[in-house]
């Protein structure tokens, strides 16, 4: 029997010590890589936690549950959050992620269906996430299966991708409600901040124009995205946007905010504010280890 994940509630200290966990070992992960994306990753880390640790129903010792609920990672690049998370949840040992996008390495740049357990799509070219979930939508709702959800998470950059929004008009026009988004509206892209590279304000109006109801959270508050997800789930007239503002670097302070860790791992540039190369990831592992004894200490 499949494992619903919110059945056992954990204290939100507890997820807090969890994500504060992942982005360790994104760090750590990313650092042996010598390649890969920083900022995207560690600003999701709350945002997996809750959904994997808290909202979502799945059983990592049964990948292909069949009544589980699904997450598709849209933009694909941000995989190092995804994989971690996965390894943290039991899908597979944590040992493994030390292969991050190494030759031959099951933990790929960008997430392959079938590759690993707990993968549901492929995903790398921007703006395809949203459609997948509509496809997936449109056969569990043939099939008359209205109890699982979809989560979706999007870049807030990829939405300068027109696929999205035929997506987001296809999904209002079949009332596919089971379809929970998340935006990651961390504000950065590679080439600079969003609103520089391609102008997105007003999201949440965008959204709702195209029939949508939308929620706005601090994406980086366990408790609130938790929350959301509740709320979203008892919506069924429209599906759902949760833009969730979230800080992209989060918990690394020389990172925090600044666009050039959108894809830049620790350990190979010389950026602006932050520490030299070879102390980049020995620094922002002890603020993350500090901020870990800070939560055990509360937690306790």
């Amino acid at each position: 029997m499949g494992k619903n994940a919110t059945a056992n509630k954990r204290p939100i200290k507890e997820l807090e010590l969890i994500a504060t966990k992942i982005r360790e070992d994104i760090i750590i992960s990313l650092e042996k890589a010598g390649s890969g994306h920083s900022a995207g990753p560690l600003g999701l880390a709350d945002i997996f936690t809750a959904l994997y640790f808290d909202v979502m129903k799945h059983d990592p010792s049964k990948p292909l549950w069949d009544e589980r609920d699904i997450l598709l990672l849209s933009n694909g690049h941000c995989a190092p959050v995804l994989y971690t998370t996965l390894a943290h949840s039991g899908y597979f040992e944590k040992a493994e992620l030390s292969t991050l996008r190494k030759f031959g390495s099951r933990l790929q740049g960008h997430p392959e269906r079938e590759r690993l357990p707990g993968i549901e799509t492929t995903s790398g070219p921007l703006g395809c996430g949203l459609s997948q979930a509509a496809g997936m939508a449109l056969a569990m709702k043939i099939n008359k299966n209205h109890h699982r959800w979809i989560y979706c998470i999007l870049g807030d950059g990829e939405q300068n991708e027109g696929n999205i929004w035929e997506a987001a008009m296809l999904i209002n026009k079949y009332n596919l409600h089971n379809i929970i988004a998340i935006t990651d509206r961390n504000n950065i892209q590679i080439d600079g901040t969003t609103e520089y590279v391609m102008p997105l304000e007003d999201l949440g109006a965008k959204w709702e124009a195209f029939g949508w109801h939308v929620i706005d959270i601090d994406g980086n508050n366990i408790d609130a995205i938790i929350d959301a997800c509740a709320m979203a789930r008892s919506i069924v007239e429209k599906p759902v946007m949760i833009l969730a503002h979230t800080i992209p670097g989060k918990g690394v302070d020389f990172m925090e905010g600044d666009y050039h860790w959108h894809g830049m791992p620790v350990g190979i540039a010389d950026i602006a504010g932050a520490p030299p190369k070879n102390e980049q990831a020995k620094v922002a592992l002890h603020e993350l280890r500090t901020l870990e004894g800070k939560i055990r200490s509360e937690h306790q």
